[in-house]
């Protein structure tokens, strides 16, 4: 079964788990969501997957999140992953997808989870 890593090539987090399925011998996929951005459905699909609401994997530090004024709106769930697919900078990260399972892999040791 394959695995998918959803990553920021330039992420710390991300690098440290794509070394960490490298070094493991592990077959796997990058995406880097960036210049492949995820589509809505596979978002919502993720978001299922790893049991989360979409409020809960938002960066919130991001300046984008502080410019949409996101912490004061009332928004839906289905707002907010609309606003995830146009700002990717929203979406926390490395999101690692196995068949029927997805986690975020923050930190980086919470890979074992799902290999």
């Amino acid at each position: 079964m394959t695995i998918v890593v959803y990553q920021k090539p330039t992420c710390t987090t991300c690098r440290q788990v794509h070394a960490a399925l490298k070094e493991s011998g592990v077959d796997f996929d990058a995406v880097d969501y960036y210049v492949d951005p995820i589509p809505k459905a596979k978002l919502v699909e993720l978001l299922r997957k790893m049991k989360m609401r979409p409020r809960d994997l938002l960066r919130t530090r991001e300046p984008i999140y502080k410019t949409l004024k996101i912490a004061d709106s009332p928004l839906t769930d289905d707002e907010i992953v609309d606003l995830m697919v146009l700002h990717p900078d929203l979406i926390q990260r490395p999101i690692v997808e196995k068949g029927n399972r997805a986690i975020l892999a923050r930190p980086a040791e919470r890979l074992k989870e799902i290999l």
